[in-house]
C-alpha cells in the first residue's frame, strides 16, 4: 500500500528544488569568488587593510631619484598648486605601476591628458598623467603589481608641447602628499 500523499510528494519535490538551486547558487558563488572578476573586490579589501607606501620605485624606467626636481606644491597658474613632481623621460619610456593595486579608471580628459589612476596600499589613489599612450590591454578593475606596465611618457593633456614628462601624485584621505621623499635610491628599472 502507498502511504505517500500528493501533498507529500509535492513538498518533497519543491524540497529538492530548493535544494537544487540553493546548490547551483553556492556552486555560481564560489567560481565568481575564485575567478578573475573577483580578484579586484579581494585586492582591494587587502588595500585597504595596508598602511599607506613608505618606500617606493620611480615608477618611469631608468630615472633615478636624484634626477627629480621637488616641485611639489609650485604654483601653477593662478588659482592652484602642482600637487604631484614631474618625472621626465624620452617619450615613450615604459611607466610602471609603484605599487600594487588596482586600476580604478583609464581616460584621456583635462589636464592630465591620457591618465591612469590606481588604488593602492591604504586605498591611496595613485595618479600617472600626461602619458603617450596606455599599456595594451590595461583595463578599469584590473589588478596591478609594483613594475606592471601602466603606459608611456608623453606630453598629452596641458602639457602638450612641453618636454615628456609624467606628472605622478599621490592622493590620500588627506588629499595630495609629496610622492619624491618616497622614493628609494634603488628603485630604478
Amino acid at each position: 500500500m502507498n502511504t505517500a500523499s500528493p501533498s507529500n510528494a509535492r513538498r518533497l519535490r519543491r524540497w529538492l528544488l530548493r535544494g537544487a538551486l540553493l546548490l547551483i547558487l553556492v556552486i555560481a558563488a564560489m567560481a565568481f569568488w575564485n575567478s578573475p572578476w573577483a580578484a579586484a573586490p579581494k585586492m582591494l579589501w587587502t588595500l585597504s587593510r595596508m598602511p599607506p607606501a613608505t618606500q617606493l620605485p620611480v615608477p618611469v624606467d631608468g630615472v633615478r631619484p636624484r634626477q627629480i626636481a621637488d616641485t611639489f606644491g609650485a604654483p601653477r597658474g593662478r588659482d592652484r598648486t602642482h600637487a604631484g613632481i614631474d618625472i621626465f623621460g624620452k617619450r615613450g619610456t615604459p611607466v610602471r605601476s609603484a605599487t600594487p593595486g588596482v586600476v580604478a579608471d583609464i581616460r584621456d580628459s583635462g589636464l592630465g591628458g591620457r591618465q591612469v589612476w590606481v588604488i593602492g596600499p591604504g586605498r591611496e589613489r595613485y595618479y600617472y598623467a600626461h602619458l603617450e599612450d596606455w599599456a595594451d590591454g590595461l583595463a578599469r578593475g584590473q589588478v596591478v603589481q609594483p613594475g606592471d606596465l601602466l603606459g608611456h611618457v608623453g606630453d598629452s593633456g596641458n602639457a602638450k608641447g612641453t618636454p615628456p614628462h609624467l606628472h605622478w601624485g599621490i592622493y590620500g584621505a588627506d588629499g595630495a602628499r609629496d610622492p619624491l621623499p618616497l622614493l628609494q635610491p634603488q628603485g630604478t628599472r
